[in-house]
């Protein structure tokens, strides 16, 4: 159990985070692209190694992080603590980060906004996908997207464009979230509009 927790992490802590949080500030500031985010680590299950590489680069001690049950297993957490140090008993209204594990389950709603005055103080959410491409194909315009841009991840619910929706309605509050999967992650900021390719 000690060898789990202490091991699997940065091997290069700060050269590492770096890089990982270059990749996520680009994918934020270019949503719809993805961004490698191969990062050489090896987390206990169930935790992927793309989830684990954007807690390691965003989260300390400060950030609240909620786990979603299936992740929150005592080597994960015990691995999580030991590497970041993160409270990791908060609830979704209190969490700066959130990582799912089945993005099928994703509801954006009862996560913090934020608020109007201090908007950045919304979660951000890390969501496992199958995939990032081979879904139902998605049209994104909006801030840092010069026409419009297509992806189509694999796994996200059946009603995400209309929780979505209700998500970007809040401007300038909302959440913002993170795909990730196969070393690589897709960023999507509460000012990106996402419509369904044929709508």
């Amino acid at each position: 159990m000690e060898n789990l927790v202490l091991d699997g992490g940065f091997a290069d802590p700060v050269m590492q985070a770096q890089q990982g949080f270059r990749a996520l500030m680009d994918a934020l500031a270019n949503p719809g692209t993805i961004q490698d985010l191969t990062l050489d680590l090896i987390p206990p299950a169930p935790l992927t190694p793309e989830l684990a590489a954007v807690l390691l680069t965003l989260c300390d001690h400060d950030t609240g992080v909620w786990l979603q049950p299936d992740l929150a297993t005592e080597t994960v957490t015990g691995w999580l603590r030991f590497h970041i140090g993160s409270p990791l008993n908060v609830t979704r209204e209190q969490a700066a980060f959130a990582a799912l594990l089945d993005s099928n389950i994703l509801q954006l709603n009862g996560f913090s906004l934020g608020t109007d005055i201090y908007p950045d103080r919304s979660t951000t959410l890390i969501v496992a996908v199958a995939a990032l491409s081979g879904g139902k194909p998605l049209v994104l315009k909006g801030p840092g997207i010069e026409h419009s841009v297509e992806i189509s991840p694999l796994g996200l619910p059946t009603d995400f464009l209309e929780q979505w929706a209700d998500n970007r309605a809040q401007f300038p509050r909302g959440v913002d979230l993170l795909l990730v999967a196969d070393g690589a992650v897709i960023g999507l900021p509460r000012t990106t509009r996402i419509i369904g390719k044929d709508a």
